[in-house]
């Protein structure tokens, strides 16, 4: 069943093209393989930008020892 230009007013073609293929999955194990193929598709993504970082010098060792030390975490107050 692929999506109409009726029903795709709302999304991009990003999203119909996922929509189209993901149609046409049957199993758990179908399920499973798309989504192990979305993960190493932004891996490999990540992995490319990182190595650009690497190679201008934005990121260096020092970057990540800096990082190992940081604490990013939003802090929440106790309710007491």
């Amino acid at each position: 069943m692929e999506v109409t230009a009726k029903r795709k007013a709302n999304f991009t073609p990003a999203q119909i093209e996922v929509l189209n293929a993901v149609a046409h999955l049957r199993t758990e194990e179908e399920i499973i393989g798309l989504r192990q193929a979305i993960s190493n598709y932004f891996f490999d993504l990540v992995d490319k930008e990182m190595d650009k970082l690497w190679e201008s010098g934005e990121w260096n060792e020092q970057t990540l020892e800096e990082l190992k030390h940081s604490h990013y975490r939003t802090p929440y107050k106790s309710e007491q």
